[in-house]
């Protein structure tokens, strides 16, 4: 025999109460389960509602209608017309009933806990009563049993605790008299000796399945409800929770306790001491198996088995020198707390027993502040405690599992996934079993926490990286479109998904809550944006208060770096191949670097420097593993490679500039490039790189051009004076070629200087066999002395721009 236990969604409607029916049916026809069912969903709500607005004079009758036509509607929609008077007869004499006691609380405005607890009482008896009758077209022996009469209780109304081997004995003798019938049985409520209402505490219709399931010896509990059991997380904060198989009873009761409202806490304690297995099943989704809750159940290959949080607590701190070393403090403190009914859910104390910090429910804080404050008066007025501190907007969050005990590193993932996203701790409990992590942080982290740390140890799952990006140009074309293509090669080989949730350009932006479809970004984009406003922009995202977020910023323009800081110390991670932050002030390179190695976050910028290639990323690693770099030489501009490159027999150099900037190398006007300012900025940054303070004029930069050619007043003048110089470059190009060498304009880094200048290379030197528009550069190091470490590639491009963005993104992933 079982017991099966409906929750409030279950029969919260026709619908629900259809597949409860089919439910039954498909069941044991000749071994009748015991039916316990909750009030209809929003019912108990609704009814509490009342009572306070009665209590306080207020208007109450519109609430008491809308429950009257919710249990009418659906007798209605599933009772034939024949059959509903003598159940509607029965409902209105309890709808009158509750109303003449609403009227008596409103009348003598006084509401006790046991008036409560008798006005909440009738969400399940009407609930019962109403369905029994619906079951008796598939069910005629059906009847409505008032659980009240058999579960006898104290009389502490609200959370009143069951007298069991009295109940024990009523329900068995009640059952061995009706076990040819099938019973439905109001859950949650109870009665003390003298017959008066109680309740066994919110969610107590699980409580009073197990109950049953105790006294009968039953061969399982169901608890049928809305989701697919239990889950590794709340699904409304994680996309990726997903459900478990099975639990142990103590991970279920560490699940349950802190936040998981699938089942409630005490309905595991007469399961656990009859090892009756409980499963959790899903009324609207039959097919799923359910999680079952049992002893010996499997390990999980998971580190832990859930994430389970309380959305409202607060904190009390008391501390003073009055503590140290005085024995029984503790136990005066909370055995006070105990007599006033205060329910502690998390207990932290210093080593130095200077200070106890425990959370308490937020409408328990300030009876516990006053009692506190009595209680330990002349200790406050001696000055040996401080006056109690109650901190509110707080939650806690819950790693749970067996596997965590004896498992090195736990507590190190746990918060490495919370600090690297920003996540403050403000207390933490572990008990010795190691079943239980428990960590308090504001609420309004508790979404990021959650799914932070879910990604963190649930490793078999994608990690999540919520990107926001400025640029649409070709960069940010590009990137959304290798994104997209790189989507399934992500999942499978790096466990990771990208995803774009804010987009900005210089005139639109948009955050997108679900994120964008990069398929059709841009139609997205243009059908919801506001103005742009960089500012606005940066502030949504932090409000979005996402885990692993990244700030992808695409542009040359000079603005977005004055977030940077900002953005890196909101442990916001930045990717950028805008140069112009790193190569402004030092001041401003090395703040960024701090904000980073502070805040726990990255801070890349690989495709500063020769695009995608990987010339930051090898200074790096040269430099951490210990080698020491003698001099950097390199050749940094595409549009400067190009033009040398291709500067040879008959061509003529205004010739081969002009080719540059058709073929889209150069900007419009070509001397932003062959200033050598683009150049310098990169050679500054590898400086920087390198460890050496410099600033931007420090750098020494030969011009390639006469003069005259700086200073033309157009573009059109400029490609006139190249031509007006022509004798100058062939020059240049006829005595490089007579001394078997070529013109390479390099940039080079030694002994903290750095100096840019046009210098004749022979076949000897790695750069002469250079081609089209790559970059190159050359390390030597004390382990490169001989023959250099060389890096050599596409310098410039949307394509290798955007990819080595791409790579710097999924970095960050990788931490």
């Amino acid at each position: 025999m079982n017991i099966v236990k409906f929750g409030g969604t279950s029969v919260g409607s026709a619908e629900g109460i259809r597949t409860l029916i089919s439910i039954l049916k498909k069941g044991d026809q000749e071994d009748y389960p015991v039916v316990v069912l909750s009030a209809m969903s929003g019912v108990t709500n609704l009814l509490q509602s009342m009572a306070e607005k009665a209590v306080l004079a207020e208007e109450y009758t519109a609430e008491l209608k809308e429950i009257e036509e919710k249990h009418f509607r659906a007798l209605r929609e599933l009772l034939p017309a024949s059959a509903q008077n003598p159940v509607f007869t029965r409902l209105k004499i309890y709808f009158n009933e509750l109303e003449d006691i609403l009227q008596s609380v409103y009348t003598l405005k006084e509401l006790s806990p046991q008036t409560r607890d008798l006005i909440l009482s009738f969400g399940e008896r009407c609930s019962t009563f109403m369905i029994s009758h619906i079951a008796k077209q598939d069910f005629p022996n059906a009847i409505a049993v008032e659980g009240a009469e058999l579960i006898k209780t104290d009389s502490n109304f609200g959370q009143a605790k069951v007298n069991t081997p009295l109940t024990e004995m009523l329900i068995q003798d009640f059952y061995a008299a009706n076990k040819d019938k099938l019973l439905f049985v109001t859950g949650y409520i109870a009665s003390n000796t003298e017959g008066r209402m109680t309740t066994l505490g919110r969610g107590g219709s699980d409580f009073t399945a197990a109950i049953w399931g105790s006294a009968l010896n039953a061969a399982e509990i169901e608890i049928w409800t809305d989701v697919d059991g239990m889950l590794t997380a709340d699904p409304r904060i994680v996309e990726k929770a997903f459900s478990l198989s099975e639990l142990s009873y103590t991970e279920a009761m560490e699940l349950s306790y802190f936040g998981a409202k699938v089942i409630y806490p005490p309905t595991m304690i007469p399961a656990f001491l009859k090892k009756i297995p409980i499963v959790i099943k899903n009324t609207f989704n039959t097919a799923f198996e359910g999680t079952y809750i049992r002893h010996g159940a499997d390990t999980s290959n998971f580190p832990i088995k859930g994430i389970s949080s309380i959305d409202e607590i607060s904190i009390l701190n008391l501390s003073g020198s009055g503590m140290v070393g005085k024995a029984g403090f503790s136990g005066r403190l909370f055995s006070l707390l105990s007599r006033e009914q205060i329910n502690v859910v998390l207990i932290t104390q210093s080593s130095s027993e200077h200070s106890i910090t425990f959370a308490v429910k937020p409408e328990d804080s300030l009876k516990a502040l006053a009692i506190i404050s009595k209680e330990f008066e002349l200790e406050l007025l001696a000055k040996k405690l401080e006056y109690p501190q109650v901190e509110n907007g707080l939650s806690v969050l819950a790693i749970v599992g067996e596997n965590m005990k004896h498992t090195p590193g736990m507590s190190g993932k746990l918060f490495y996934a919370l600090g690297r996203n920003g996540v403050n701790v403000r207390a933490i409990a572990q008990g010795s079993s190691e079943y239980n992590i428990s960590v308090i942080l504001s609420k309004t982290d508790l979404s990021k926490a959650v799914n932070a740390v879910h990604d963190a140890f649930f490793a078999d799952l994608k990690k999540t990286l919520h990107i926001f990006c400025l640029g649409t140009g070709n960069i940010g074309k590009t990137l959304f479109r290798q994104l997209l293509n790189q989507t399934p090669h992500l999942a499978k080989n790096n466990d990771l998904e990208v995803k774009v949730m804010g987009i900005s350009n210089s005139r639109q932006m948009y955050m997108s809550n679900a994120g964008f479809d990069l398929s059709d970004w841009e139609t997205e984009l243009n059908a919801n944006a506001e103005p742009a406003d960089l500012k606005e922009f940066v502030r949504q995202m932090k409000a979005m208060n996402l885990p692993n977020c990244v700030f992808v910023d695409n542009t040359a323009s000079p603005y977005p770096v004055d977030f940077y800081q900002d953005i890196l110390e909101s442990s916001i991670s930045v990717v950028t191949c805008n140069k112009i932050g790193n190569s402004a002030e030092y001041s401003q390179y090395s703040a960024f670097k701090a904000a980073a190695r502070t805040y726990g976050v990255d801070f890349h910028y690989e495709t500063n420097v020769g695009a995608g290639l990987p010339i930051i990323r090898t200074l790096k690693d040269l430099m951490m593993s210990g080698d020491n770099i003698a001099s950097i030489e390199a050749i940094l501009s595409g549009t400067i490679s190009y033009i040398f490159n291709n500067f040879k027999d008959e061509v003529r150099f205004h010739e081969i500039v002009k080719s540059a900037q058709e073929m889209g190398y150069t900007e419009p006007d070509p001397r932003d490039d062959l200033n050598g300012k683009d150049f310098m900025r990169k050679m500054l940054i590898l400086a920087r790189d390198a460890g050496y303070p410099l600033e931007e004029a420090d750098i020494k930069i030969e011009s390639m051009l006469p003069p005259a050619c700086m200073a033309a007043e157009s573009v059109v003048d400029f490609y006139q004076e190249l031509e007006n110089n022509s004798a100058y470059f062939e020059n240049l190009k006829t005595t490089a070629a007579a001394r078997g060498k070529v013109l390479r304009y390099i940039g080079k880094l030694e002994a903290g200087k750095v100096a840019i200048t046009l210098q004749m290379v022979d076949d000897a030197h790695p750069f002469y066999m250079l081609s089209g528009s790559d970059n190159i550069i050359s390390f030597i190091t004390d382990r490169y002395k001989d023959r250099p470490l060389v890096v050599k590639g596409p310098g410039a491009g949307a394509e290798v721009t955007a990819a080595g963005v791409f790579a710097d993104i999924i970095n960050v992933g990788k931490r």
